[in-house]
């Protein structure tokens, strides 16, 4: 295992990261990524064990307690842990549904899975491509790089072209898994590749954005301030990756399920999130509401009534999901697909109303409110906490604070970041509606409308 310091040291491999049109010479300095690789450190130091031969965050759950148990521990564990975690049930998932069909590639697949937990990798997620012109298919695009393309095959390995994109926290990891972004067919067999690549291979380049605020007064920033992550532009400029990091290459009728298994434990992440989330969210429209004074008006209380009910049933499809998991032939719980499906649809599709409400609750203060640097300056700090309080029962600062809060979680960087993230994490809306489709009953909800019809046919 490793401890959070030789994490950092372990960043120093040679990868070529760029961050706003400059290249970072050592990412632990800079002033942005360095602290989210602190925060990663922080995650390896948290389970550090001198004595422990893996990390606990990479166990493999067997059943639903062991779901359910791990979820409420990956929480605590920060976005790359998490990111590693699913890759590794990404390939556990793809391997038991090829097990059959390409017995070599699942060797390959569980001999990466045994080195990254005993070396203790962190390992990012690339499956979005560019994809170019939408309505084209990858292998008839202008560009053939517009999807990432295998370009050379070789007796000991591929050279492979092409880019990933929303990849959170890829320059910060240690190993790339890089798969297919959707099914593949007959002729687009270079397309077909998925793979394992170390983020310091020539030819992987990182172009970093990240929602970290640039305010000198952080504490305006009570979420984003303390805890950001990038997101890599990843290139993958003519990559050779050797055969024993290969899991699929030109089997175009598999392409698709390593999205489909990525998309499982994407969309449990998201929705166990997406949870805790719409729980908070209950919780500030709450507590804005009495430190305004509203929280016994009408129309105030029905606006959190409709936000409880929208918190409990993602609360219930998340627990329906666990507790109807299913254990495959490799002993690893995976959780029901068409509650998870159906709940992140629901989740995602439903969290502008959340944010509406509580932006309608709490007023416009939540754009305009004054600095907690203006609280505290000798001049005007006594008539902003003065003219910010409403309820006596709460002092001005706690009602600035809440402002900031609210606006830093649903109003600013971050709060636009969570709000296109939640619909696109694990694939956007539709893909939810398509896999819901397909793990649906519909054939038994057919046969009781027919018992109703009263005439056979």
């Amino acid at each position: 295992m490793k401890t959070g310091e030789q994490y950092l040291e372990s960043l120093d491999d040679g990868r070529k990261v760029w961050f706003e049109g400059e290249l970072v010479e050592r990412i632990a300095d800079h002033p942005i990524l360095g602290q989210s690789a602190r925060l990663i450190a922080e995650g390896y130091d948290k389970v550090y064990d001198p004595t422990g031969d893996h990390s606990p965050f990479s166990d493999v759950p067997t059943d639903a307690a062991g779901l359910r148990e791990h979820g409420e521990f990956m929480r605590d564990m920060g976005v790359l842990a998490h990111f590693t975690y699913t890759s590794i049930m990404t390939l556990l998932t793809v391997a038991d549904r090829i097990m059959d069909s390409c017995p070599e590639e699942v060797e390959r697949i569980n001999a990466f899975v045994e080195r990254a937990r005993a070396e203790d990798l962190r390992i990012a997620q690339c499956i979005t491509d560019a994809k170019g012109h939408r309505r084209v298919r990858p292998g008839l695009q202008e560009d053939p790089d517009s999807y990432l393309h295998v370009v050379e095959r070789r007796d000991d390995g591929v050279v492979v072209r092409g880019a990933k994109l929303h990849i959170t926290a890829a320059s910060l990891g240690h190993e790339l898994m890089v798969i297919p972004t959707k099914g593949m067919k007959p002729g687009e067999e270079d397309y077909a590749i998925a793979c394992v690549i170390p983020v310091n291979a020539p030819g992987v380049k990182f172009v970093d954005i990240s929602y970290a605020p640039r305010n000198a007064e952080l504490g305006d920033f009570p979420v984003s301030g303390p805890e950001s992550y990038p997101e890599s532009f990843v290139i993958l400029d003519d990559v050779f990756v050797p055969t024993e990091r290969i899991f699929l290459d030109g089997e175009v009728r598999l392409a698709s399920v390593f999205a489909h298994s990525l998309g499982l434990w994407e969309r449990l992440g998201g929705l166990s999130e997406m949870a805790d989330g719409a729980d908070l969210l209950v919780g500030l429209a709450q507590l804005i509401a009495q430190a305004n004074g509203t929280e016994g008006v009408a129309h105030v209380r029905d606006k959190i009534d409709d936000m409880i009910i929208h918190a409990t049933l993602v609360r219930a499809s998340l627990e329906a999901a666990i507790t109807n998991c299913h254990v495959g032939d490799n002993g690893a719980a995976f959780p029901d697909e068409l509650y998870i499906n159906a709940g992140k649809y629901h989740a995602a599709s439903n969290y502008n109303m959340l944010v509406q409400h509580l932006h309608d609750i709490a007023g416009g203060s939540i754009v305009t409110a004054p600095s907690l640097a203006d609280l505290r300056n000798p001049e005007i700090g006594l008539a902003v906490r003065k003219y910010m309080q409403a309820n006596p029962e709460f002092d001005g600062e706690v009602r600035l604070r809440l402002f900031h809060l609210i606006r830093d979680l649903t109003a600013h960087a971050y709060g636009g970041w969570r709000l296109v993230s939640n619909i696109q994490g694990g694939g956007g809306l539709y893909a939810q509606k398509i896999v819901t489709r397909k793990w649906y009953p519909i054939d038994a909800a057919v046969a009781k409308a027919k018992e109703l019809v009263g005439v056979p046919f």
